[in-house]
């Protein structure tokens, strides 16, 4: 049995130590068959540092390498290319000055290599000169590759406006090199997680092919459904006997927790770094998301109020995903980019010919592991300590125990500071669809019938609840539950769930400044037809 490449981002590494490796050459082969400027966007610990490294072998011409590969007899390994291979994640972003100290560096270290030397002070000018004498050195063109390009960008984000443009001139100057000296480069590929567009860094680089939503590509990181079944069949087998079921009951287990990545609406991927750990400790855990923690993510939510991005499908035109501008933030292309949104469908509309595409969270993992953090976020409770609360309230709201769910609303209120508090109803009906799609039930929210619109409807099993959310900052909480559930039902909120669920729930809660009450009635399906 293979060992498991868990964290292996060296192609050299992995294959002189027979780890296993799941063969993505035919699709690289198309790729440098197709063109020589790219630029590919995936999420973290997806696999695009490793895909750097085995196109850096690749044009080494390192054959013994590729051995059984699809590629390996299919390119001319007599064609070799210096390559310059840059990982700015491993460069400091503290300041400009620093980034530039730290590459100029790293330029010198190659130009050592190749027995070059360099005049230019600035990293950005010695760019443009090392391409040059690369090229004139070894009488071929040069291979770059850049990976997570965006580093210094998303390191930024958190900072002054200021820093963020700093570090965006920067970063524009020095990778204008690899256009001004095309005619010494072979061949340029680029990885990172987000697209910076419009005035950012992507505008000295508007030559660049952006295969990201490219359905010839959408497979190329990340491990398909037959790749899962052929190639992991001992450690399913382990993983199986570990919780006492058979593969098939595993592998749909799998498929829930960490599949569902998406970038054609068609085909999905699970999630190499957690599906490697899974198999390494038998344990299902949010493994992904515990590897870096997306707080000026969730501070973006919070301040927008833009949970409802979450919870339920949303839409974006093809066009929408080249408009990412650092300086205005798009929540809902931010979280497509970082992987907690992907495609679920792509339509095309009624009235024009561009592409729609729908977009929703990808699966179990990403799902719980967001909702939890942001309902700790928003309000101040401690992440560990929820999960203790989740058992109590499902018991609650199935029972139909309103008095229980008003003590257990109350208790998660208390621990968000005062300062905290946002004097507005949506602020209260965002916290509360959070704790009941952190609980498990399936939840929409804002749902739209012919007379209004419902605040939140969860259902499980034979039983929907309607609910509607209101709030002052003053006043009687009574009135405000009466005034609940009064447009329950003079809008009829419960007509369309008659006919699906047998039991029909009305569940009315108030908020007036940090006071809480819950009210819930239940109708059966005749009383409300």
């Amino acid at each position: 049995m293979q060992a498991l490449p868990t964290g292996i981002q060296s192609f050299e590494k992995l294959r002189k130590g027979k780890y296993l490796y799941i063969d993505k050459t035919k699709q690289i082969l198309r790729l440098i068959e197709r063109g020589t400027v790219f630029f590919l966007s995936r999420p973290r610990r997806f696999g695009k540092s490793l895909l750097v490294s085995t196109l850096q072998a690749l044009f080494q011409g390192r054959k013994d390498l590729f051995e059984g590969l699809y590629i390996v007899d299919k390119v001319d390994w007599n064609k070799r290319y210096p390559v310059i291979k840059l990982d700015l994640s491993l460069f400091s972003c503290l300041s400009v000055a620093e980034m530039d100290r730290e590459l100029f560096l790293y330029q010198e270290g190659i130009a050592d290599e190749y027995g070059i030397t360099l005049k230019r002070e600035r990293a950005a000018n010695r760019m443009d000169e090392l391409l040059k004498a690369l090229h004139e050195k070894s009488g071929t063109q040069v291979v770059v590759l850049v990976d997570e390009y965006d580093m210094p960008m998303l390191d930024a984000l958190n900072k002054p406006v200021e820093k963020i443009d700093e570090v965006r001139e920067f970063l524009q100057t020095f990778y204008k090199a690899f256009k001004t000296a095309d005619e010494h480069v072979h061949f340029l590929f680029m990885t990172g997680i987000t697209k910076f567009t419009k005035v950012s860094v992507f505008s000295a680089l508007n030559n660049l092919v952006d295969v990201t939503l490219n359905p010839a590509y959408a497979t190329l990181c990340g491990y398909t459904q037959e790749e899962l079944e052929s190639c992991f069949t001992p450690y399913l087998e382990e993983l199986a006997a570990a919780h006492h079921c058979d593969v098939s009951e595993a592998l749909a287990k799998i498929q829930r927790w960490y599949n569902g990545f998406s970038w054609d609406g068609d085909r999905s991927v699970y999630n190499p770094f957690s599906t490697l750990v899974l198999f390494e400790q038998k344990t299902f855990t949010n493994l992904w998301f515990e590897t870096g923690t997306p707080t000026f993510i969730v501070d973006i939510i919070k301040k927008r109020n833009d949970v409802q991005l979450l919870l339920e499908s949303s839409q974006m035109k093809q066009s929408d995903f080249n408009n990412f501008d650092y300086r205005t933030l798009n929540t809902q292309l931010l979280l497509f980019q970082s992987g907690y949104l992907t495609v679920k469908k792509i339509e095309q509309e009624e009235v024009g010919d561009e592409l729609i595409f729908t977009l929703g969270v990808p699966n179990y993992e990403v799902q719980q592991s967001l909702i939890n953090y942001l309902t700790g976020s928003f309000t101040g409770y401690p992440v560990g300590n929820i999960g203790s609360i989740r058992s109590r309230m499902i018991r609650q709201l199935l029972d139909g125990d309103a008095a229980a769910f008003e003590t257990s609303l109350k208790a998660l209120f208390a621990a968000i500071p005062h300062q905290l508090h946002i004097k507005r109803e949506a602020y209260y009906h965002s916290m509360l669809l959070l704790w009941l799609k952190m609980l498990g039930f399936h939840i929409e929210g804002e749902v739209s019938t012919d007379k209004g619109r419902i605040d939140a409807v969860w259902t499980w099993k034979e039983r929907a609840v309607i609910i509607e959310v209101k709030y002052a900052s003053r006043g009687a909480l009574e009135t405000l539950l009466d005034t609940a559930i009064a447009q329950i039902k003079e809008k009829g909120y419960c007509e369309r769930y008659a006919a699906t669920h047998q039991r029909v729930a009305q569940l009315a809660v108030a908020f007036s400044g940090k006071r809480i009450a819950c009210r819930m009635k239940e109708r059966s399906p005749n009383q409300i037809t």
